[in-house]
């Protein structure tokens, strides 16, 4: 039993190839090397972060996956995305990295030697191309889906040693190391390392898991720059959505179009979106995950647009803005408006180094609690609604108000609680906070002029050392600078 089958990938409709046209095949090709100099972005980074694993699990062999191709439909596979941990690690962030493993192998008291295991590209000539995979294979062929590097390629893209993802099952056969893998991202790995008898497995996974985590937790400089160039398309999208809105108006599933002239910008100019555009008019936006986007736009109704690019090196941005499809807030929107907006400046304010995690979400929620009170709302104090034995005003906003931002729209996810959630903040962490209102259009405890709306007002910011920067602070906040940006856009 092998690790990964390797047949050709073909479908049933797939014309049959002659032994001429196999042999006229494999001849008459020109080289076409990469370029010497090409290196991964962020390249000089890579091996610190490998460091840093190695020194965490001294004497045993951790193997990372990129992932595995998952089909949508009969023969067509999703786009294909690197595990990020796999990307932060090698730097190899493209569509030609399905099945491929890094893996560092114990090297004795100097820590471990990475190896990357990888499918190189197709020989064309002789021989070896009879098979045909570079012109066959639905899955992996360079007809099909674009070319990969050959190992000497890779190693010079990554600075890594690379070995041919065959050989992979010979490194998983006999004695073995304490290996820990990052499970459940590559299926046929996990089979592999799990099979009867094997020895490769296995030690606490979750461990591996939480301590890539965290240490992705604080960004260096580099990062910081890629998650400010995600916000900047980001906001370029805003804008363009912002100029679509008279067609989207006139469409009948005006909240597609908006999905749709948002993504454009995020495939323009970056690898796509960080995550599943919402689009959200009326009520739909008191659906914290609406995806589905299929609802036309009130003009007389808002707009909750929650979007962010991803990167070609897949960081992305992640922001929020709701905006009044008419142009101008009605009183009660502005009034709601209003309350969330004060709720994420105080959620702002509570952000610097040393603070624990959990602060600017609480003081978020205080601002909530307050202003539900006055507007009686909630029936009790505001201190009484703040108990932990209460939390009353939660029917109204529900879920936590921000996030840690990198590879992963919710990064770091698998870090320890004593480290993120229960953990104080540092230089270099970069997160959202994005406190909002989620007033159902059928909740019978709110005057009727404020059922159905749905506010959420996110932004990115990165800690620094005496406090945290706005990096989406191109885009307007304020109810009457949201007017004035829509009005501008508009004219």
């Amino acid at each position: 039993m092998t690790f990964r089958q390797t047949g050709l990938n073909t479908s049933s409709h797939d014309l049959p190839t002659s032994p001429a046209l196999e042999a006229y095949m494999a001849t008459a090709w020109a080289p076409t090397p990469l370029t010497d100099d090409r290196r991964v972005p962020g390249y000089a980074a890579m091996p610190g972060r490998r460091d840093r694993l190695s020194a965490a699990f001294p004497g045993e062999r951790l193997i990372v996956p990129a992932g595995e191709l998952k089909v949508r439909s009969n023969d067509d596979d999703y786009r294909f995305r690197p595990h990020s941990a796999y990307a932060w690690l090698t730097g190899l962030t493209g569509e030609d990295q399905p099945g491929h493993v890094l893996v560092l192998e114990p090297a004795g008291p100097e820590g471990h030697e990475p190896v990357l295991y990888l499918r190189p590209r197709s020989p064309r000539g002789g021989d070896s191309a009879r098979g045909g995979e570079f012109y066959r294979d639905r899955r992996y062929g360079e007809f099909w889906v674009g070319r990969r590097p050959d190992l000497a390629e890779a190693t010079r893209l990554t600075g890594l040693r690379t070995e041919h993802l065959d050989d992979l099952d010979k490194l998983l056969t006999g004695p073995q190391p304490a290996t820990r893998v990052l499970a459940g991202v590559d299926t046929a790995l996990d089979a592999a390392t799990d099979r009867p008898g094997s020895p490769a497995r296995r030690a606490d996974d979750a461990a591996l898991a939480s301590v890539l985590s965290e240490l992705r937790l604080v960004k260096d400089a580099w990062e910081v720059e890629q998650l400010q160039l995600s916000v900047n398309h980001t906001v370029l999208g805003f804008q363009d959505v912002v100029r679509a809105l008279p067609a989207a108006l006139r469409h009948p599933r005006g909240e597609r179009w908006i999905e749709g002239i948002f993504n454009l910008r995020a495939r323009a100019e970056g690898n796509g979106t960080g995550y599943d555009t919402i689009a959200a008019s009326g009520a739909h936006a008191c659906v914290l995950h609406w995806i589905r986007n299929d609802g036309a736009l009130d003009p007389n109704a808002l707009l909750l647009l929650d979007a962010g690019v991803e990167t070609d090196t897949l960081y992305t941005a992640d922001i929020t803005r709701t905006l009044p499809l008419s142009g101008t807030f009605s009183p009660a929107q502005r009034q709601a408006y209003d309350l969330v907006l004060a709720a994420q400046d105080a959620g702002i304010a509570a952000l610097r180094p040393g603070a624990r995690f959990r602060d600017f979400h609480l003081a978020a929620m205080r601002v909530f609690a307050e202003g539900l009170a006055d507007w009686g709302v909630l029936r009790i104090p505001a201190e009484q609604a703040l108990a932990e034995d209460s939390g009353l005003y939660r029917r109204y906003t529900l879920c936590s108000s921000g996030h840690m931002l990198g590879l992963d729209v919710h990064d770091c996810a698998k870090a320890r609680a004593d480290t993120y959630l229960d953990g104080v903040l540092e230089e270099g962490h970069v997160l959202t906070v994005e406190p909002g209102l989620y007033l159902q259009p059928d909740d019978e405890t709110l005057p009727l002029e404020l059922r159905g709306l749905g506010i959420r007002l996110e932004d990115d910011l990165v800690i620094t050392a005496d406090g945290a920067r706005l990096m989406s602070d191109a885009l307007p906040r304020t109810a009457a600078a949201v007017e004035a940006w829509m009005a501008e856009l508009l004219a």
